[in-house]
Protein backbone atom coordinates (compact mmCIF):
# COMPACT_ATOMS: atom_id res chain seq x y z
CA UNK A 1 0.00 0.00 0.00
CA UNK A 2 1.45 3.25 -1.22
CA UNK A 3 1.07 6.17 1.71
CA UNK A 4 1.06 9.92 0.46
CA UNK A 5 3.73 11.31 2.53
CA UNK A 6 1.73 15.01 2.80
CA UNK A 7 -1.59 13.05 3.83
CA UNK A 8 0.03 11.51 6.44
CA UNK A 9 1.89 15.03 8.16
CA UNK A 10 -1.55 16.74 7.91
CA UNK A 11 -3.31 13.30 9.64
CA UNK A 12 -0.73 13.34 12.43
CA UNK A 13 -0.64 16.96 12.97
CA UNK A 14 -4.31 17.20 13.43
CA UNK A 15 -3.45 14.22 15.81
CA UNK A 16 -0.93 16.17 17.73
CA UNK A 17 -3.35 19.19 18.02
CA UNK A 18 -6.10 17.53 19.59
CA UNK A 19 -3.55 16.35 21.82
CA UNK A 20 -2.29 19.60 22.82
CA UNK A 21 -5.29 21.75 22.73
CA UNK A 22 -6.75 18.53 25.22
CA UNK A 23 -3.54 20.22 27.42
CA UNK A 24 -4.29 23.34 27.50
CA UNK A 25 -7.80 22.98 28.35
CA UNK A 26 -7.12 21.14 31.49
CA UNK A 27 -4.59 23.43 32.10
CA UNK A 28 -7.24 26.31 31.95
CA UNK A 29 -9.36 23.89 34.90
CA UNK A 30 -6.55 23.99 37.27
CA UNK A 31 -5.61 27.10 36.69
CA UNK A 32 -9.47 27.92 37.48
CA UNK A 33 -10.23 30.03 34.22
CA UNK A 34 -13.67 30.49 32.56
CA UNK A 35 -14.83 28.44 29.73
CA UNK A 36 -13.45 31.79 26.97
CA UNK A 37 -9.92 31.57 28.99
CA UNK A 38 -10.72 27.61 28.70
CA UNK A 39 -11.00 27.74 24.94
CA UNK A 40 -8.48 30.46 24.42
CA UNK A 41 -5.74 28.38 26.52
CA UNK A 42 -6.70 25.28 24.07
CA UNK A 43 -5.80 27.64 21.14
CA UNK A 44 -2.67 28.89 21.96
CA UNK A 45 -1.18 25.65 23.82
CA UNK A 46 -2.19 23.63 19.96
CA UNK A 47 -1.15 26.39 17.46
CA UNK A 48 0.85 28.07 19.71
CA UNK A 49 4.15 26.23 18.63
CA UNK A 50 2.97 25.31 14.60
CA UNK A 51 2.14 29.19 14.15
CA UNK A 52 5.53 30.17 15.65
CA UNK A 53 7.07 27.55 12.92
CA UNK A 54 5.37 28.34 10.23
CA UNK A 55 6.27 32.47 10.51
CA UNK A 56 10.18 31.11 11.14
CA UNK A 57 9.82 29.53 7.85
CA UNK A 58 7.93 31.52 5.53
CA UNK A 59 5.06 29.67 5.33
CA UNK A 60 2.56 32.20 5.91
CA UNK A 61 -0.45 33.01 6.61
CA UNK A 62 0.43 29.70 8.58
CA UNK A 63 -1.63 27.05 7.97
CA UNK A 64 -3.36 26.61 10.94
CA UNK A 65 -4.79 29.70 10.20
CA UNK A 66 -5.83 29.46 6.87
CA UNK A 67 -7.48 25.79 7.32
CA UNK A 68 -10.53 25.46 9.40
CA UNK A 69 -9.92 21.98 10.04
CA UNK A 70 -7.35 23.20 13.01
CA UNK A 71 -9.64 25.41 14.52
CA UNK A 72 -12.37 22.92 14.73
CA UNK A 73 -9.87 20.37 16.09
CA UNK A 74 -8.55 22.78 19.13
CA UNK A 75 -12.01 23.72 19.93
CA UNK A 76 -13.56 20.10 19.84
CA UNK A 77 -10.54 19.20 21.79
CA UNK A 78 -11.62 21.99 24.77
CA UNK A 79 -15.34 21.08 24.05
CA UNK A 80 -14.51 17.79 24.96
CA UNK A 81 -12.95 18.32 28.25
CA UNK A 82 -14.87 21.32 29.22
CA UNK A 83 -17.89 18.52 29.59
CA UNK A 84 -15.72 15.43 29.89
CA UNK A 85 -12.69 16.46 32.15
CA UNK A 86 -13.36 13.89 34.60
CA UNK A 87 -12.72 11.00 31.69
CA UNK A 88 -10.18 13.15 30.27
CA UNK A 89 -8.05 12.55 33.49
CA UNK A 90 -8.80 9.33 33.59
CA UNK A 91 -7.22 8.48 30.38
CA UNK A 92 -3.61 6.66 30.29
CA UNK A 93 -0.81 8.51 30.34
CA UNK A 94 0.98 6.28 27.29
CA UNK A 95 -1.32 7.41 25.41
CA UNK A 96 -1.46 10.87 25.53
CA UNK A 97 3.15 10.71 25.39
CA UNK A 98 2.42 8.65 21.80
CA UNK A 99 -0.10 11.95 20.69
CA UNK A 100 2.51 14.12 22.22
CA UNK A 101 5.58 12.41 19.98
CA UNK A 102 3.37 12.85 16.82
CA UNK A 103 2.96 16.39 16.97
CA UNK A 104 6.78 16.87 17.83
CA UNK A 105 7.75 14.66 14.74
CA UNK A 106 5.13 16.45 11.91
CA UNK A 107 7.18 20.24 12.95
CA UNK A 108 10.54 18.70 12.35
CA UNK A 109 9.10 17.11 8.24
CA UNK A 110 7.38 20.48 7.95
CA UNK A 111 10.62 22.00 8.16
CA UNK A 112 12.23 19.55 5.72
CA UNK A 113 9.60 20.02 3.37
CA UNK A 114 10.33 23.92 3.20
CA UNK A 115 14.60 22.70 2.99
CA UNK A 116 15.52 24.00 6.02
CA UNK A 117 18.93 23.01 6.84
CA UNK A 118 18.74 19.51 9.30
CA UNK A 119 20.19 21.18 12.42
CA UNK A 120 17.75 24.54 12.05
CA UNK A 121 15.01 21.88 11.09
CA UNK A 122 15.48 19.40 14.52
CA UNK A 123 15.17 22.86 16.32
CA UNK A 124 12.06 24.01 14.45
CA UNK A 125 10.52 20.68 15.21
CA UNK A 126 11.45 21.34 19.23
CA UNK A 127 9.76 24.87 18.70
CA UNK A 128 6.66 23.42 17.68
CA UNK A 129 6.77 20.71 20.48
CA UNK A 130 6.95 23.60 23.30
CA UNK A 131 6.06 26.52 21.84
CA UNK A 132 2.52 26.22 22.72
CA UNK A 133 3.19 25.00 25.71
CA UNK A 134 6.12 27.78 27.07
CA UNK A 135 2.81 30.24 26.11
CA UNK A 136 0.42 28.45 27.91
CA UNK A 137 2.32 28.56 30.94
CA UNK A 138 2.91 32.55 30.26
CA UNK A 139 -1.04 33.29 30.35
CA UNK A 140 -0.73 31.15 33.50
CA UNK A 141 1.71 33.12 34.89
CA UNK A 142 3.96 30.72 35.66
CA UNK A 143 7.81 29.77 34.47
CA UNK A 144 7.34 27.31 31.83
CA UNK A 145 7.05 23.85 32.05
CA UNK A 146 10.10 22.78 29.51
CA UNK A 147 11.98 25.43 31.27
CA UNK A 148 11.88 24.04 34.90
CA UNK A 149 10.80 20.07 34.69
CA UNK A 150 10.47 17.09 32.52
CA UNK A 151 13.11 16.21 29.40
CA UNK A 152 10.19 17.46 26.88
CA UNK A 153 11.94 19.34 24.98
CA UNK A 154 15.04 17.18 25.44
CA UNK A 155 12.96 14.00 23.87
CA UNK A 156 11.90 16.62 21.19
CA UNK A 157 14.99 17.48 20.13
CA UNK A 158 16.02 13.62 20.06
CA UNK A 159 13.19 12.17 18.25
CA UNK A 160 14.01 14.94 15.74
CA UNK A 161 17.50 14.24 15.16
CA UNK A 162 16.23 10.37 14.84
CA UNK A 163 14.25 11.21 12.28
CA UNK A 164 16.61 13.53 10.09
CA UNK A 165 19.61 10.35 10.43
CA UNK A 166 16.68 7.97 9.28
CA UNK A 167 16.22 10.48 5.89
CA UNK A 168 20.28 10.75 5.74
CA UNK A 169 19.98 6.92 5.81
CA UNK A 170 17.61 6.68 2.69
CA UNK A 171 14.50 5.39 4.96
CA UNK A 172 11.61 6.50 3.33
CA UNK A 173 10.09 10.04 4.66
CA UNK A 174 7.26 7.40 6.33
CA UNK A 175 9.50 5.21 8.43
CA UNK A 176 11.74 8.08 9.43
CA UNK A 177 8.74 9.81 10.92
CA UNK A 178 7.72 6.59 12.62
CA UNK A 179 11.73 6.18 14.41
CA UNK A 180 11.42 9.78 15.16
CA UNK A 181 7.91 9.21 16.86
CA UNK A 182 9.33 6.07 18.65
CA UNK A 183 12.58 7.84 20.42
CA UNK A 184 10.84 10.06 21.06
CA UNK A 185 7.91 8.54 22.89
CA UNK A 186 10.24 5.99 24.66
CA UNK A 187 12.84 9.29 26.00
CA UNK A 188 9.45 10.83 27.46
CA UNK A 189 8.04 7.41 28.74
CA UNK A 190 11.13 6.71 30.44
CA UNK A 191 11.87 10.27 31.45
CA UNK A 192 7.86 10.24 33.21
CA UNK A 193 8.59 6.61 34.65
CA UNK A 194 11.87 7.33 36.13
CA UNK A 195 11.07 10.66 37.00
CA UNK A 196 14.33 11.76 35.07
CA UNK A 197 15.28 15.60 35.21
CA UNK A 198 18.14 17.51 33.48
CA UNK A 199 20.76 18.55 35.75
CA UNK A 200 20.38 21.67 37.62
CA UNK A 201 23.06 24.27 39.42
CA UNK A 202 23.85 22.95 43.34
CA UNK A 203 22.28 25.55 45.61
Amino acid sequence: MNYDPEKLLFAVDLAGTLLFAIEGATAAISGNLDVLGLMVLAFATALGGGIIRDLLIGAVPPNSLRDWRYSAVVFTGAAIVFFLHRFVRGIPNGVMIVLDAAGLVAGTQKALIYKMHPFIAILLGTITGVGGGTIRDMFLARIPTVLRADVYATAAMAGSAAMIVGRKLGLPPTLSAILGGVVCFGLRLISVWQHWNLPRVAG
